[in-house]
């Protein structure tokens, strides 16, 4: 039985990085009425960077006496930003203002935190690179239950090349930092053009593509008939294991057959990448751009309505930043302050964060462009920014700063304002897991609490933020 799900692993690589378990929809009857157009989803993006942020670089410069003293002792408060300057690297989203929070003092020391984070960030628990760490669906794989889609979720990567997650390759298919459920970890595209190439397969416009997705469907419908026979001659814990395979491919037929009716849309909405975002040798900027650009197709033709985006992470070694495009950097250097290109550590972050911040702007101005019901997409839209690991290099968890943009129609009451939370083991203190509970019980998830507890805080961890909800 090893030797057939071996076969069976690797036929669904060979059938494309969409048939991997992470693409897998779980879709009932009573959840079709979205995906033909009766509803108006809600739609996530998770973005989240490696090598921490900085707490003080998400401050608004032109706080008061008063606010400055009270962000020095990490006591709560909230300002509204209209009446504030951004941080520079902020800038790209001053268009944006009314739209944006800047969220201080959530904590994560339930999660795996330093070098890398794994799923951790999205999770709320321990985990490392062994599938048998992770606990449970990662929060953006909740939010995709809650809005069904064809493809259910999208991962997009800049992929680590020296640890982390992925190994040694930038441009394939390589598990991700997120997970569809225990022991299940996710599959992401680790460049624009394989993600293009996969995600809109079934409106190939050249012979070749649309061969390959053909013969995709025929082999799952032999597999998938296959198993199922198999299965019938089994008892007790192979018959099981056997029918989940069977089960597996007969979701990604249903998938397919979603697409197929959506193929009109999906095609016009197929990104033509410019040539940078095609090239076997990109910067790491370009590759972030191009990822955008996927991500925007894949939610404007409706294949999917949750995104999970690794900009970067600890392992990636970035190239094309400003000032030192030809130089290669090592962000573990940044994370030990080491000077680069006779660039200091902090100025590195700042260029890459402000880099950051011009794809979170793209990616909102696109969507407020694009109309839908009695506005635009982006009404129905939130977009998260945050580092997988904490605060700093070296974190500890006590920290986890967000930028979140968030539209009208979302059911969270954000928008406009700068917030510091009670700091850690104060009364009122919050972590991911309450904020994450907050976005799942606002939008349809009644959980009582999702993630872990921090074991070293002695004070109620559960529920929502009550003032983030709408």
């Amino acid at each position: 039985m090893q030797q057939r799900r071996d076969f069976l692993k690797h036929a669904f690589l060979a059938l494309g990085g969409l048939s991997l378990p992470g693409f897998l929809p779980r879709l009932t009857a009573a959840q079709t009425a979205p995906l033909l157009g009766r509803s108006t989803p809600m739609r996530f993006i998770f973005m989240h960077r490696g090598n921490g942020l900085f707490p003080k670089v998400c401050v608004p410069p032109s706080l008061g006496a008063a606010e400055q003293e009270k962000e020095k002792r990490n006591e709560a408060f909230e300002v509204d930003l209209d009446k504030h300057q951004l941080p520079a690297w902020m800038g790209p989203l001053e268009a944006h203002k009314k739209n944006l929070t800047i969220i201080q003092g959530l904590s994560g020391k339930m999660c795996t935190t330093g070098h890398h984070s794994w799923c951790s960030s999205l999770g709320v628990y321990k985990a490392n690179e062994r599938p048998s760490s992770i606990k449970w669906a990662t929060v953006d794989f909740e939010l995709a239950r809650l809005f069904p889609s064809p493809m259910e979720h999208i991962e997009l990567a800049c992929f680590p090349t020296g640890g982390g997650n992925a190994r040694g390759s930038l441009d394939g298919i390589a598990k991700g930092f997120s997970a569809r459920g225990p022991q299940q970890p996710n599959y992401a595209f680790g460049s624009p053009k394989i993600a293009v190439d996969e995600i809109f397969k079934s409106v190939a416009a050249d012979k070749t593509g649309q061969v390959q997705y053909q013969l995709q469907r025929r082999v799952l419908e032999f597999v998938a008939g296959h198993e199922t026979e198999l299965a019938r001659q089994l008892a007790g814990i192979e018959q099981r294991k056997v029918g989940s395979y069977a089960g597996s491919v007969d979701d990604i037929r249903e998938r397919n057959r979603k697409i197929d009716l959506m193929a009109d849309t999906v095609r016009r909405h197929v990104p033509k990448l410019d040539s940078k975002y095609l090239a076997e040798k990109m910067t790491t900027l370009d590759r972030q751009m191009g990822h955008a650009e996927v991500l925007l197709a894949s939610l404007i033709s409706g294949l999917t309505n949750v995104v999970s985006f690794t900009v970067d992470e600890l392992g990636h070694h970035y190239t094309g930043i400003p000032g030192i495009e030809g130089e290669n950097v090592n962000m573990h250097d940044v994370g030990h302050g080491k000077v680069i290109g006779g660039i200091e550590a902090v100025e590195i972050r700042q260029r890459t964060e402000l880099h950051h911040m011009k794809v979170m702007e793209k990616i909102a101005a696109r969507l407020k462009s694009v109309p839908e019901g009695n506005g635009t997409m982006f009404d129905n839209t939130m977009i998260f920014y945050f580092p997988n690991s904490g605060e700093t290099h070296h974190s500890h968890g006590d920290e986890f700063p967000f930028v979140v943009l968030s539209g009208a129609n979302t059911k969270l009451a954000l928008g406009n304002r700068y917030v510091r939370l009670p700091y850690w083991g104060k009364p009122g203190h919050k972590t991911l897991g309450n904020f994450y509970t907050t976005l799942l019980n606002a939008h349809g998830n009644p959980i009582r609490h999702y993630g872990d507890p921090d074991l070293g805080l002695k004070i109620e961890q559960t529920g929502p933020i009550r003032n983030f909800l709408a």
